[in-house]
């Protein structure tokens, strides 16, 4: 089974937190679907005739797009695709586009799982966010896609903003799970470069959390999430029994996916390509009948890092059985004893998987166990 990913990079405003490929200006939605389309056509053979088990329309924001444009691109997929009968279909989405027959339209076009970026229930949040919804439009929108029979839905929320307190974040987490959410995705804010938060914390301007304090917050969320019956499958994901993200966790289990649209991605088993983050070079370039992408060919020491980047992230952990049998590797038994005594991760049955404590830090315990090439 294959995963297949649309970036749709439109978006009314720019969060000021957000790096991600988009852009306010959606005169040119129609061509960039129409391009889109075309690229799933070119790429039908690059995930070797596996069926489509996941289809994920990320961006940007995908909610954004008609009706029309979203059943062109659900039939531009089954006409490419082979699909599973019961295929996850996810569209991210913001609460202000989610109106009653916007709800009614995106059922209609076959979409079944909802990710919806409420962030918080904090307007002052929200507002220091500069996200174009509030909080009285992210619950009216949660309570009509109950309604009109959305069972899977995911929320994001971002904790670790300046001026929230534990005692603001139990405010808001409670609201999540008040919900009874099947899914939660609970991020810490990052300051990447160029946004306008980037922006502000080069100049000074930012009042960043300490990473105590932002160590707390997360320690709150896996603390409260876990009492109210969520698993923590991954590190900012959180589910029901049942309810993890099929196409995320493809990813983590390094799945074949093709991703489509200006700045996607793919992955095949061997290589990751990657399209132009370009919306105008993009569509040139299809219209020319050429998809404008990069690649680059996985080594045995890329696969091998990946593996650890990815794996070790989730409850399942890192396979060591996997390792030894198809990359003939072991890790550093001395970084494990290390790593075993600090109480940051633990092995049973082959499976190397992170403590709670060692789950606030997970790339730099994967880092340990990364070789050099040569």
């Amino acid at each position: 089974m294959a995963g297949l990913y649309l970036h749709i990079p439109f978006c009314k405003q720019a969060c000021y937190y957000c790096d991600f490929h988009f852009s306010t200006n959606q005169q040119q939605t129609e061509q960039l679907v129409q391009a889109i389309c075309h690229e799933l056509t070119i790429q039908k053979e690059y995930l070797g005739g596996e069926a489509l088990d996941t289809v994920y329309f990320g961006g940007g924001t995908p909610s954004l797009l008609a009706f029309e444009q979203i059943t062109l691109l659900m039939t531009a997929i089954k006409d490419s695709f082979a699909v599973t009968a019961t295929p996850e279909v996810t569209l991210e989405a913001n609460p202000d586009d989610l109106t009653t027959e916007k709800l009614k339209e995106l059922r209609a076009a076959g979409i079944n799982r909802l990710s919806i970026g409420i962030q918080s229930f904090d307007d002052s949040i929200l507002q220091f966010f500069n996200r174009a919804h509030n909080a009285a439009q992210a619950e009216k929108c949660i309570r009509d896609a109950h309604l009109l029979g959305f069972t899977n839905i995911s929320l994001d929320l971002i904790f670790g903003a300046p001026h929230q307190t534990l005692q603001s974040l139990e405010r808001d987490l409670s609201r999540f799970i008040d919900f009874a959410p099947k899914h939660i995705s609970a991020y810490s804010l990052t300051i990447e470069e160029k946004t306008v938060f980037g922006h502000q914390l080069k100049n000074g301007t930012f009042p960043v959390l300490s990473e105590g304090q932002l160590a707390e917050q997360f320690k709150y969320v896996m603390k409260r999430l876990e009492e109210a019956g969520y698993e923590q499958y991954e590190i900012s994901n959180f589910c029901r029994p049942g309810y993890y993200s099929k196409h995320n966790t493809s990813y983590w289990q390094q799945k074949k996916y093709l991703g489509v649209g200006p700045s996607a991605h793919s992955y095949d088993g061997q290589s990751r390509q990657w399209n132009v983050a370009n919306n105008h070079l993009y569509m040139r370039s299809l219209a020319q009948g050429t998809v404008p992408f990069e690649r680059e060919v996985l080594s045995r020491t890329n696969q091998i890092n990946e593996y650890f980047f990815t794996t070790l992230r989730t409850r399942w952990g890192t396979d060591l059985t996997f390792l030894q049998r198809f990359f003939d590797f072991t890790p550093d038994p001395q970084k494990i004893d290390l790593l075993q005594q600090q109480g940051l991760i633990q092995i049973e049955n082959e499976r190397l998987t992170l403590t709670r404590p060692g789950k606030l830090l997970a790339d730099k315990i994967a880092l340990e166990f990364f070789i050099d090439e040569g």
